[in-house]
């Protein structure tokens, strides 16, 4: 199996099918505004979110680095020097090694499409992995044979089942009952970023309105000179047109009731500031990432940070067990075509430091404190024997 080669489409006469160019649109991203669920354009659309809105694409990102590092335990002890090797330098596409960025990779497409599929390639001989590849989803679908259980890629131009079947990781991110459709976590914010999209897009146009000035000059000839009216205003635009392309500064002199105004300064732009705050709140409360995450400053108790980080590393705890079997499948495939045992363990490192530091903090207060208690109750003991001694 290769997905490497795009397979090309023909019609019933065998005449190459062309694609046609898309038409233009009115306004940038306005492919979200044609949002129609369960089809190939919702890989499109996903994609155009990440484009438009950047703290989608922030917030994605973001999650993926917070996962952190993992390492493979191998069941056999003598294979584990060999495994690590092949772990850190097996080739992934793009140019890089190691299959922390395949699987960095793979969870991205997860979140960001709901499903992901990748290949093990192997070398000519079939004998050893010669590489990690993270497919296009323009290239393949996901299916089943009939069987909801057996997961079935499929190349889309052809639409036949692509070989190997066993040598193919495929992810399903929370799918619906019934189906082998994976939920993206972007899934019910179209609507939200298209308003978004208006917003911003209506205040790019009021500032190249407001930006770049433009003026109303208006000419009000006396009574009676109707017969020179033309000349004379005429002379107005063009002396005001050369005044207006100069490079250097220069005035507009003229005579009579000549009156000139800014085009839209009388109007008040209006204020955005509560409705984008609005929306990004209903952005950002569906990709469960703390703001404080993606730099944004909204007040908040130090108590509600560290209630959202719980509820943050309970989001990145599900996403690991989700892709800890995909790096078992690989780990175990390595290994058993080296003629080892394929067991494995993925001990995934710690989240946050900041949960330990603080752990490690409460134990010396509470040492430091049983310290000052001890040394009270001797003082206090020592205090009391000596009035005790004294008395007598």
């Amino acid at each position: 199996m290769n997905f490497f080669k795009r397979n090309k489409t023909k019609d019933d006469k065998g005449a190459m099918v062309v694609p046609a160019p898309a038409t233009s649109r009115n306004r940038p991203f306005s492919f979200i505004n044609s949002y129609n669920t369960l089809t190939k354009a919702e890989y499109d659309l996903y994609k155009s979110l990440r484009e438009t809105v950047p703290i989608i694409d922030a917030a994605i990102a973001k999650t993926v680095r917070l996962m952190g590092d993992f390492n493979i335990i191998a069941d056999d002890k003598s294979a584990q020097k060999t495994l690590d090797r092949f772990l850190k330098n097996v080739p992934v596409g793009g140019g890089n090694y190691g299959i922390y960025s395949f699987i960095m990779t793979y969870l991205n497409e997860l979140l960001t499409y709901g499903q992901a599929v990748g290949e093990i390639v192997l070398s000519k001989n079939n004998m050893e992995i010669a590489a990690l590849y993270n497919a296009d989803f323009n290239d393949v679908e996901i299916t089943t044979d009939g069987n909801p259980l057996n997961l079935i890629v499929k190349n889309r131009g052809t639409n036949a089942p692509a070989p190997y079947q066993n040598l193919i990781v495929t992810t399903l991110l929370n799918p619906e009952p019934g189906t082998v459709k994976g939920t993206s976590i972007l899934k019910g914010l179209p609507f939200v970023s298209s308003i978004l999209i208006k917003i911003f897009t209506s205040i790019g146009t009021n500032w190249d309105r407001v930006g770049n000035v433009r003026y109303a000059v208006t000419y009000r000839p006396e009574s009676g000179s109707s017969a020179v009216t033309s000349t004379q205003a005429q002379q107005i635009a063009d002396e005001w047109s050369k005044a207006m392309r100069s490079t250097e500064v220069c005035d507009f002199v003229s005579v009579g009731d000549v009156n000139i105004k800014v085009i839209g300064a009388d109007n008040q732009m209006l204020d955005c500031d509560v409705p984008v705050r609005h929306l990004l709140e209903q952005i950002i409360a569906k990709l469960s990432l703390p703001p404080f995450v993606l730099g944004i400053s909204w007040s908040s108790t130090e108590r509600m940070s560290t209630q959202q980080a719980d509820i943050l590393t309970s989001e990145l705890e599900h996403y690991r067990s989700i892709i800890s079997p995909v790096i078992r499948k690989i780990a175990g495939t390595f290994l058993r075509l080296n003629g080892y045992d394929e067991g494995v363990t993925v001990n995934w490192e710690h989240i946050n430091l900041q949960d330990e530091l603080e752990l490690s903090q409460a134990r010396l207060n509470n040492a430091q404190a049983l310290e000052i208690e001890e040394r009270v109750n001797r003082e206090y003991r020592t205090e009391v024997e000596y009035e005790e001694g004294t008395s007598y």
